[in-house]
């Protein structure tokens, strides 16, 4: 597999909760380092065109069809299965659309988990083939961490509710087809007063607005939402003033997948620095024989394997356990922020070469740095974990 590149998720096995299909996020980064053959070059190629035009890549049809197993299981009342493949021709961003963890607990999973059977009949086919694209809209100008304080309002109106607010950073949707919005429906209860809304984007009242261009991740299709709409009763997504803990509860996945994107990158960055090492040159021999380098790529390798149980285990405890809180959090914020390391010490390895516009290593170091911030920062993270552990030690 790293002969051709390293996959953003890095999983062992169906039991892992994550996969290759929507939501929040709309794609994790498949980055391809280090092996110079044609499907990297091509890989590469795309990945710049895309990358420089912060344009959002589609979804290959074998995608596609390889998501419509992930059905049956949902048939059945189960979970969706993880799955972790490359395309043959070496592609370089994969936009997981339909049923997939990380996002897939942010999206179908949430539909699966708490949607009714008209709203599960109606969108997990579509999301899970890739014929349709979700979106999860939390995030406003004054909920970021605090989440719980909405101002999106869902005021009664007939026999549904109208939604008034604004959304930041809506990834996919530039895109989507549909939306999960949440809205305070009791002022001033904060998350006890939170409800979740399946919303079409093509519901008269939702103005996309493009939002100002990002360091990274230039493939997300984040859009800002303002939102003036009506919504039936059938399209409240679970339990009225329920909402916010199904933010939470979708979270828990997301957290796993946004530690496996971080690993694919760190990976990418240790790759790209170990091929330099051994090909570059300094005083008559490579620079991977000088120690100052080698123990460098040797914190690096080790900080990533480290990072990768953890998420591992964060996986395993989403399939198995009821709540999978903290280990999520610890799995994010260690491999975040060992994939950040990795790719400064990639740069530092480099050098020039990495410095440079529009070199992998200064991509990878652009896009790194998300993974400290969305989905809840590493403070955030370190809230949760340090709770966790005062309330049981």
């Amino acid at each position: 597999m790293r002969g051709v590149g390293v996959v953003v998720l890095q999983i062992l096995g169906a039991a892992v909760a994550l996969a290759v299909i929507s939501g929040l996020i709309g794609f994790l980064i498949v980055h391809f380092a280090g092996s110079g053959d044609a499907a990297s070059r091509r890989a590469g190629a795309s990945a710049r065109a895309w990358e420089s035009n912060s344009e959002q890549p589609s979804v290959p049809l074998s995608c596609r069809e390889r998501s419509k197993s992930a059905l049956a299981p949902l048939r059945e009342g189960g979970s969706l299965p993880g799955i972790v493949e490359a395309d043959d021709d070496g592609l370089y961003v994969v936009k997981f659309r339909g049923a997939g963890q990380g996002p897939k607990a942010l999206v179908a999973e949430l539909i699966a988990h708490a949607g009714r059977d008209q709203q599960r009949e109606r969108w997990l086919r579509p999301l899970a083939t890739g014929q349709a694209i979700g979106a999860f809209a939390l995030s406003e100008p004054e909920a970021g961490t605090d989440a719980a304080n909405q101002m999106t309002t869902a005021v009664r109106a007939g026999d549904g509710y109208r939604l008034r607010g604004r959304k930041v950073w809506v990834a996919n949707a530039e895109e989507a087809k549909v939306v999960i919005v949440f809205a305070s429906t009791r002022a001033g209860l904060r998350g006890q007063g939170v409800t979740a809304f399946l919303v079409p984007m093509d519901t008269p009242g939702i103005m996309r607005t493009a939002r100002a261009d990002s360091l990274g991740v230039r493939g997300l299709g984040c859009m800002d939402l303002e939102l003036d709409v009506l919504v039936a009763d059938d399209q409240v997504l679970g339990q009225v003033d329920q909402g916010f803990r199904l933010a939470m509860w979708a979270l828990q996945g997301g957290r796993v997948a946004i530690a496996a994107q971080a690993l694919g990158i760190g990976q990418a960055a240790l790759d790209e620095a170990i091929a330099y090492a051994k090909q570059r040159e300094q005083f008559g021999q490579p620079i991977a024989n000088y120690q100052a380098i080698q123990w460098m790529l040797a914190d690096m390798a080790t900080e990533l394997a480290a990072a990768r149980m953890l998420m591992l285990k964060a996986a395993s405890a989403k399939e198995t356990q009821d709540k999978s809180t903290v280990e999520a959090s610890m799995a994010k914020l260690a491999a975040s922020e060992a994939a950040h390391k990795a790719a400064d010490k990639a740069m530092q390895i480099l050098a020039s070469a990495g410095y440079r516009r529009g070199s992998v290593v200064e991509r990878l170091f652009r896009d790194v740095r998300a993974t400290e911030i969305y989905q809840g920062t590493s403070e955030a993270q370190r809230m949760i974990i340090a709770a966790n552990v005062l309330a049981n030690g």
